[in-house]
């Protein structure tokens, strides 16, 4: 047997040997159960808190918008409910505007108007410091909730150790494409494996922001730390879901998943749109990773495997691809043996996520290992070789039509408003009319800032 065909039987059968073993672990944690263990930090089971909803904007659809703000307002939820729109510097505001006048009567929507655009993170940041509610659920402007988010997520959080939880995420526009077709599924799995294996111990290691709610007590412990992440000397923009995930755990707090608040968000459509996107959530896994090895210690040996199982099972397969490759032009010969376990391996988590799922769909979740290997593991090559480039990558044209289809926001420069420009809104009801350290003039339900 020559070397490359060699090294790709030895990786591969590495790689399906900790994959088997991680998936098996990992479908049996998912497991729902009948029962939640008791726990001593459970508040009254009528509590009602108030409400923060966190809406960060920056260029989004109109009609896209108009969605995710009306799936807010329907709510079933008797607390509290306040919801903050942050405008990041919209190069289309103007669009934007007719959305922000359908709640102008609603007193639970409030608009933070920023000049310029500082950033998803930032922007969040803005509404946190302008809000009071003990509960605050991020939600991404390109995400609409079902009707019952907030109470099942809120259910959770009755547990004064849980730091922060997320819902269950689809794909808005799954038919658009084969594409969305397969990242539904992709999101199913994600969800109902690997987060759901993940919270049977506490600490889903990623709680995703288009639905993910946290308890503002714990969050402002953590602010100054998550405001201020940084990389190699340059700031960290992006994978801020992650990042303030594993802060929570850091903190001593308990992260969790909640299948039946379900969120449908929209996904790219296109491939290059998709890679740019794993290449960003790439780099933030890999950083992040490395602030979550001390936590290991201290959490259940499950989390330990799930961490070498993504990470080392992607080096074992991206060698198995490399010297199968290596043996196809070296010797003419295909790599049977690894060919035939990957294809083994494929069918069979098919054939458990169709079973698991009751969806037949799956079984063409096959397709997504040829992208997985000829596509995903070079991105996440790339990724490692570029962790210190902390570019968005996803920045596109913003949409002034609600008949466009969604794209990536733009870098480029915001329309910048004058001092004192005001615009006709509701009464704000917020205590105190609380707004960003810097001059604010207020209107409304309106936060503009100099």
């Amino acid at each position: 047997m020559n070397i490359p065909a060699a090294i790709n039987t030895t990786s591969v059968l590495l790689y399906a040997l900790l994959s088997t073993i991680y998936k098996s672990a990992q479908v049996l944690h998912s497991r729902p159960t009948r029962c939640t263990p008791a726990s001593t930090k459970v508040v009254d089971p009528e509590w009602r808190p108030d409400v923060d909803v966190i809406v960060p904007c920056f260029n989004e659809n109109p009609a896209t918008l108009r969605a995710c703000l009306t799936s807010i307002a329907k709510q079933e939820y008797a607390g509290v409910l306040n919801v903050y729109v942050i405008d990041d510097g919209s190069s289309n505001r103007d669009a934007l505007g007719a959305v922000y006048r359908d709640y102008e009567e609603d007193p639970r929507f409030n608009f933070i108007l920023l000049p310029k655009n500082v950033g998803k993170r930032k922007a969040q940041i803005a509404a946190i410091r302008s809000s009071y509610g003990e509960l605050i659920l991020n939600v991404d402007s390109d995400t609409t909730l079902a009707h019952d988010v907030v109470k099942n997520l809120v259910l959770k959080m009755r547990d004064r150790s849980i730091g922060a939880a997320m819902g269950q995420l689809t794909a808005s526009n799954r038919k658009q494409s084969w594409l969305t077709r397969l990242i539904d599924m992709e999101y199913w799995l994600a969800c109902n494996e690997e987060r759901a294996a993940q919270g049977r111990f506490g600490a889903v290691m990623c709680c995703c922001g288009p639905c993910a709610i946290y308890r503002r007590s714990a969050l402002l412990r953590l602010l100054d730390k998550y405001e201020t992440q940084f990389f190699r000397g340059k700031q960290s923009d992006f994978g801020e879901d992650r990042h303030l995930t594993i802060l929570m755990l850091t903190a001593g707090y308990r992260t969790e998943y909640v299948p039946n608040a379900i969120a449908a968000t929209v996904v790219p459509d296109k491939l290059i749109p998709y890679l740019r996107q794993q290449l960003r959530w790439a780099r933030s896994t890999y950083r992040d990773t490395l602030l979550s090895l001390r936590l290991l210690p201290h959490l259940n040996g499950f989390l330990t495997l799930d961490t070498l199982a993504q990470n080392v099972g992607s080096l074992l397969l991206a060698i198995s691809v490399i010297s199968g490759l290596a043996q196809f032009v070296m010797t003419a010969t295909i790599p049977w043996p690894a060919c035939i376990t990957i294809a083994s391996m494929t069918f069979v988590r098919s054939t458990v996520a169709a079973i698991r799922a009751r969806q037949l769909r799956f079984f063409g979740f096959s397709a997504h290992t040829l992208i997985n290997l000829f596509l995903l593991l070079p991105v996440k090559a790339y990724a490692l070789c570029t962790l210190g480039n902390s570019d968005w990558l996803s920045r596109g044209e913003a949409l002034n039509s609600s008949h466009d289809k969604s794209v990536y926001p733009s870098s480029e420069s915001p329309e910048k408003y004058t001092a004192g420009e005001t615009h006709s809104t509701s009464r704000s009801e917020i205590t105190g009319n609380k707004c960003l350290p810097s001059t604010c003039v207020t209107s409304g339900n309106e936060y503009y800032t100099e």
